[in-house]
């Protein structure tokens, strides 16, 4: 996994960010390097957040897997978010665990898209073997904030 892939797309983030999201999540709090990666990885599930043609938002908890700054998530074919990427072709991933003083959250944006398996990597499909699994939706991190409180175990 490239590390620097990571860190360089979560400062480029919050280079553009604005001013109240650079203070909500001060540099001393953000998850950098091994401590980044290794948190995204130990975790298996996220809440997906997509949007309806209408407009509205449409959020539910989805396993997911990681390569560099491509997340795969795997569904059924027709979901509900695989129909909003027709139209809206975009996802937010929200990873978080733990509550007040320790939590840690990390919150991932980007283009997406509907894959058939055949056109996934055979490591990432190996990682679902679930026969309901007919589809998986590929996300390009653009965007990416850590945050890790001052409690959270297994900092750095």
């Amino acid at each position: 996994m490239n590390l620097a892939q990571l860190g360089q797309l979560q400062e480029e983030t919050f280079a553009k960010a604005s001013t109240a999201t650079r203070e909500s999540y001060p540099p001393e709090r953000r998850m950098v390097g091994e401590e980044l990666s290794s948190y995204l990885d130990r975790r298996v599930f996220a809440v997906v957040s997509s949007t309806r043609p209408s407009g509205r938002p449409h959020a539910a908890l989805s396993s997911y897997v990681r390569r560099d700054t491509t997340f795969w998530l795997p569904t059924v074919a027709g979901s509900v978010r695989e129909r909003n990427l027709q139209s809206q072709p975009w996802l937010v991933l929200v990873i978080a665990e733990g509550d007040r003083g320790d939590h840690v959250a990390v919150i991932v944006e980007g283009p997406s898209a509907v894959m058939t398996p055949a056109d996934v990597p055979a490591d990432v499909v190996a990682t679902a073997p679930d026969a309901w699994v007919s589809s998986w939706l590929r996300l390009d991190a653009q965007r990416l904030l850590s945050y890790a409180a001052e409690g959270a175990t297994g900092r750095a």
